[in-house]
């Protein structure tokens, strides 16, 4: 009996191991992923402004042209 409970502890152990190095590596590697959210954040930025250079200023006179209709003017 005690042979059989000090061999379910050491797998015990060894499972935990893994489980835990398993877990490390995995935050490790985040770690390496941080520039790809930045690329991705800037490149999205960029788009915005691109796209609100190009369409601010229909965009702004759909506005003002709404505005117009709804005050009557």
């Amino acid at each position: 009996m005690r042979e059989m409970t000090r061999h379910t502890v050491r797998r015990l152990r060894t499972a935990w191991g893994s489980v835990r190095h398993r877990l490390l590596s995995d935050v490790a590697d985040d770690r390496g992923d941080v520039p790809g959210w930045v690329l991705i954040t800037l490149m999205t930025a960029g788009l915005v402004v691109v796209i609100w250079a190009l369409a601010g200023p229909a965009l702004a006179d759909l506005f003002q042209q709404a505005i117009a209709k709804v005050s009557g003017l």
